[in-house]
């Protein structure tokens, strides 16, 4: 197969292919983050391509080879540096009924464990159940489930970013020498702390990255705007089932602030419509991203044509050396 297309900036690449296919191009710990959210083992089907992860037989295999993935992730990665695994729980079954779920996050902990891996943490991202409810069409939310029979009742699952750390020491440290500046999320950082924005002094005394750091290192992440995804609309074609649903930003956006540096590459082996590229353009990165599907890449291109020229007159990117093409 190799890569059907591809678009490579000083800013970012993408490619339109299998990730397998194109991660062994990079060299090893040569990926400083990588952040993605790979298909839910056959909660949907994204297209009929025989190397489509979600058009797996059943959950062993599906996982036989996630397995491959995670290897490969694990041998770009910077020795100490993070992979990003945004999951959830998913329905043993898609009757809708809600009987049954399957422990999706802790099967993707223990793969990583075994590529070399330590499991460092796990956010909760909240999910509005009433959205959920509509979306999902999804039995065991609706009101008359309750009223019936509320045996049968269930959650809005909230989402899971997983944090997984490479084995080894961190060459280059993630340093912020006047705290962190921006704020990704729907609440609004209190007033009298924005004079301390950007702070030289003492760290200590720094009370506008103090506020950021207390909702980031919450285990529990209720101000993320579910509604600040890219476009994505357009890439949906005959074979989806109006499941396209990109990742919040300011998910991403948390993830490149707190395990990344300007100008250090940032990749996404799922790209979807280009969410965690396009963050990474817009943050300063190098986003490297691949995606199989072509109406998804096609989207992305656009998604990404749009960061670019946001940042085309801003920070320059270092030089990290020749990338495959």
């Amino acid at each position: 197969m190799g890569v059907i297309d591809q678009q490579i900036t000083d800013r970012y690449a993408l490619y339109l292919g299998d990730c397998m296919e194109v991660m062994p191009a990079y060299p090893d710990a040569s990926i400083h983050l990588s952040a993605y959210s790979p298909p839910f083992a056959g909660l949907y089907t994204y297209s009929s391509s025989e190397r489509d992860l979600s058009n797996c037989l059943d959950y062993e295999e599906f996982f036989q080879q996630y397995e491959f993935i995670v290897r490969e992730i694990a041998r770009l990665t910077m020795p100490g540096r993070i992979s990003a695994v945004h999951c959830m729980d998913i329905p043993k079954s898609n009757h809708g009924r809600g009987d049954a779920l399957m422990d999706f996050p802790g099967d993707i902990i223990r793969l990583h464990e075994r590529c070399g891996f330590s499991y460092a943490a796990r956010y909760s991202v909240w999910k509005e159940p009433l959205t959920v409810r509509n979306r999902t069409l999804m039995k065991a939310l609706a009101h008359r489930t309750i009223v019936d029979d509320s045996s049968r009742c269930s959650v809005a699952s909230a989402d899971y970013l997983l944090i997984f750390r490479r084995h080894g020491d961190n060459p280059v440290p993630i340093a912020h020498p006047v705290g962190l500046t921006e704020y990704a999320g729907e609440r609004q950082p209190p007033a009298e702390l924005l004079r301390y924005r950007g702070w030289e002094g003492k760290q200590t005394e720094n009370r506008y990255s103090h506020w950021i750091w207390r909702q980031y290192a919450s285990a529990f992440w209720d101000d993320v705007r579910l509604d600040r995804v890219l476009p994505f609309r357009e890439a949906r074609d005959e074979e989806d089932e109006k499941h396209v649903h990109p990742l919040q930003l300011d998910v991403i956006d948390r993830c490149l602030a707190l395990w990344s540096n300007p100008g250090e590459r940032v990749l996404t082996p799922f790209a979807g419509v280009g969410s965690e590229v396009y963050s990474a353009v817009r943050a300063g990165r190098y986003g490297i991203g691949v995606e199989l599907k072509p109406s998804y890449y096609r989207q992305a291109i656009k998604n990404l044509a749009a960061a670019e020229q946001e940042r085309a007159d801003e920070m320059p990117m270092l030089d990290l050396g020749e990338l495959p093409s």
